[in-house]
């Protein structure tokens, strides 16, 4: 067995029923579902292979005959269609095999763009079917393996991480002009390939940042309206997501814009042509702040968190944070992200003013710090709220080996008891 697939993921399979398996392409959905079988009698359909593919496009029926001898003379228990937004229509023989033969057989389906499936208007099984998600490679998964370095650079995708770093680089480039040729070219997503790929560029080089479709849609020389659609592209192809802003707030005016980030450091570094480029210190803390956010968004989802993610800021900019937690509608923790040693008081001066809001908030810094500790501030009050004047204000300084055994709904980033500096 390889390394790579001997990495055990933070989501399985639940053999008891149907599921639907997302995740951008090398994400190791194959890898995971395959391992998570290979004890079963279960029968493969590979759409990444030519015939397979040519003979159930042309005709989806012989998929449904093709599975019902599988089951009847074969005796097959789980049916394993990959990449299945190649041929939509065999949701539908799906959904017909699954009204027929109730429970004599589960169906797992992986694809890595929800896109096509959406407007090819696929039965996603009425239900039936549990809906998963697999990302690259988080800290948890790689424990030894964990190279923060390479992974700012060159992502943790299962299909490249293990490789030496110039395969891994000449594999990155192959991802995305793949991905341009064969998600973007072949399925006809966008008329114009020059455009969406001059627009790939430039949403590369504003990633981490709030989304300005006039300033992007000028450079790209084309219309807001397309631009807006391009970025929809890119969210449901799975390369990447919008992060809204939190702008629930009844003393002052927030932003209403989202951010972007790609789903993988590589993919974005593929894409800037920069792989084989040492990383500056703007270009590593966007790549840091990047990182943090998939890792935590692919932790919230694994532990089956109905925690939201959005960011914080003000509407003229003058104080903002990197990301905010929520559920029903109250914030939960408030985490500002550096890529840094040393922090300062004026790095916390967004957190310290977002508490005056949200008091009930948990406050992280997290960094690069050598050790974790904690910082307290005084915080002045409005008069007579509260009956006091002041109010204490503390904020934990974590580094990232606190992704490790992190309990994300229980709010644990760091060691309960750490090293506790004063402000005033």
């Amino acid at each position: 067995m390889s390394v790579n697939a001997s990495i055990k993921r933070s989501i399985s399979l639940n053999k008891s029923t149907h599921s639907l398996w997302f995740g951008p392409r090398q994400s190791g959905k194959s890898t995971l579902l395959k391992n998570e079988l290979r004890d079963e009698n279960f029968f493969e359909v590979d759409l990444l292979q030519t015939d397979i593919y040519s003979r159930y496009l042309k005709d989806p029926s012989l998929f449904r005959k093709d599975v019902e001898y599988q089951i009847k003379y074969k005796n097959k228990k789980f049916i394993f269609i990959d990449e299945i937004q190649k041929v939509p229509a065999l949701t539908n023989e799906v959904h017909l095999l699954i009204e027929k033969n109730a429970n004599k057989i589960k169906f797992i389906l992986s694809g890595s763009s929800a896109r096509k499936l959406k407007h090819g208007n696929a039965n996603l099984l009425g239900g039936r079917a549990i809906v998963q998600q697999l990302f690259p490679f988080i800290m948890k998964e790689l424990k030894d393996h964990f190279d923060l370095e390479q992974v700012l650079k060159h992502g943790s995708l299962p299909g490249n991480y293990f490789d030496q770093p110039e395969l891994r680089v000449e594999k990155l480039k192959a991802y995305v002009n793949l991905y341009l040729k064969e998600e973007i070219a072949q399925e006809g997503l966008v008329r114009k390939l020059d455009i969406f790929n001059r627009f790939l560029e430039i949403a590369a080089i504003y990633a981490t940042e709030i989304i300005n479709y006039s300033n992007i849609a000028r450079e790209s020389g084309t219309s807001v309206k397309t631009i807006q659609s391009y970025f929809q592209i890119l969210s449901e192809t799975l390369i990447g997501f919008e992060l809204p802003c939190w702008d629930r707030s009844l003393k002052r005016k927030l932003s209403k814009h989202a951010k972007f980030y790609f789903v993988d450091n590589g993919i974005l570094s593929a894409i800037k042509h920069q792989l084989k480029d040492p990383l500056d210190l703007e270009i590593r803390g966007k790549m840091f702040e990047q990182w943090v956010i998939n890792e935590i968004r692919a932790m919230l989802f694994y532990s089956g968190s109905e925690q939201q993610m959005y960011f914080w800021r003000t509407a003229r900019g003058e104080h903002e944070i990197d990301l905010v937690l929520a559920q029903s509608g109250r914030i939960k923790s408030a985490i500002e992200i550096k890529a840094k040693k040393k922090i300062s008081k004026k790095d916390l001066l967004g957190l310290v003013e977002f508490s005056k809001e949200h008091p009930q908030a948990n406050l992280w810094c997290l960094c690069e710090t050598p050790s974790p500790y904690e910082m307290e501030f005084e915080l002045e009050l409005e008069r007579g709220r509260d009956g006091q004047g002041k109010r204490k204000v503390s904020i934990k300084i974590v580094n990232a080996e606190s992704l490790k055994d992190a309990d994300i709904e229980k709010d644990i980033l760091a060691p309960k008891t750490i090293p506790i500096t004063n402000f005033k």
